[in-house]
């Protein structure tokens, strides 16, 4: 069948994303979901929207959605742009606001999706070495480019990037689109959405997947200077005019709306890969800080590989990435203390 493909169906390298194993009483540590259900209201709200009226399309603008968004940053609904989950949202920045005739740049270690955006949409870039502590040093992104994009926390390191050093980063590059993707900021970092006004070139994107518990209903959000909203409006609406569906929409401003449950559940998390930190250091494991609702950590003396084998032979899965520079590194997911605890009964009962 790959007779019928398009040319450039040929040359792409699809995204792989975190194994989804259907096995009873797993411990699932690889694909950083948030270990805590989302919100009560969320779940009622998705109730209330359980009637005929899915007969009807969403609304085209997500309005009732940008407005609460727009509410709890302190922006106007006409800086914000929608879409299923930030994946699609990086997408279409990715078409939007970064396709020029210059590369654009992103670190070497970072989130696996950029490459395959630049495949799927025929943008040139280059990788930008992070330092020897796994930082980013903003001044390796002082040359020629056609945008910049990284995660911040970075992943899968999950180490941050301080606001001032995003500032320099910006104003080193006032004529590039500087996007900035923010999945995990929830959990220790501080959000670059308080510099979109200062910075017509700056994108800040966000998911409610991770810190509000809604992997499962795709929502992410972007939130910048009006004129890249419309850019990104005009592409979305040359692909979906309808993205954000009724359940969706309804459960992301419910979650919104709950900033009680919200803030526990943050504090739960932190205070967990706090102790999940200490313990693997305890076993001799050198543990990256992190910002995020993960660990990337290696061990001096054993392979990656083998102790993510043996974990798994525990039913306990966490994520090893085979590529250069981090392929002795473990990322694993904050899970609840029970969970955590038992990968560090794993560990030390097996001398993983």
């Amino acid at each position: 069948m790959s007779d019928y493909w398009s040319k450039l169906v040929h040359t792409l390298d699809p995204y792989v994303p975190g194994e989804q194993p259907k096995i009873s009483n797993l411990i699932k540590l690889n694909t950083n979901e948030n270990p805590y259900g989302p919100s009560p209201k969320v779940l009622h709200a998705l109730k209330a929207e359980s009637t005929d009226k899915l007969r009807l399309y969403p609304d085209p603008g997500s309005d009732k959605l940008k407005q609460a968004i727009a509410d709890y940053y302190n922006v106007k609904p006409k800086q914000i742009f929608v879409g299923n989950g930030s994946d699609e949202v990086l997408a279409h920045s990715f078409q939007a606001l970064l396709k020029h005739d210059k590369p654009i740049l992103y670190p070497d270690i970072t989130y696996s999706f950029y490459p395959v955006y630049c495949g799927l949409y025929q943008i040139d870039y280059e990788t930008i070495p992070l330092s020897k502590s796994f930082g980013i040093n903003v001044d390796d992104y002082r040359k020629p480019n056609g945008g910049i994009i990284f995660p911040n926390p970075n992943a899968p390191t999950g180490v941050g990037l301080a606001l001032d050093s995003i500032k320099q980063l910006i104003e080193n590059n006032p004529d590039s689109v500087v996007v900035i993707d923010e999945a995990y900021i929830d959990f220790g970092g501080n959000t670059a959405i308080t510099l979109v006004d200062q910075y017509p070139n700056l994108l800040v994107v966000q998911t409610l997947s991770k810190s509000r518990s809604l992997a499962g209903l795709r929502v992410g959000f972007a939130i910048g200077n009006t004129q890249l909203i419309e850019g990104l409006e005009r592409v979305k609406n040359s692909f979906n005019s309808y993205p954000v569906d009724f359940f969706a929409a309804a459960g992301a401003i419910a979650a919104f709306e709950d900033e009680s449950y919200f803030q526990q559940t943050l504090k739960k998390i932190i205070n967990t890969r706090d102790k999940l930190t200490a313990d693997l250091k305890n076993l001799g494991f050198e543990v990256l800080p992190s910002q995020a609702n993960f660990v990337f950590t290696r061990h001096p003396d054993k392979d990656a590989a083998t102790i993510s084998q043996g974990l798994r032979e525990q039913d306990i899965i966490v994520r090893h990435f085979n590529k250069e520079r981090i392929d002795q590194f473990l990322r694993i997911t904050v899970g609840t203390d029970k969970e955590c605890e038992a990968l560090i009964s794993a560990l030390t009962s097996q001398q993983l």
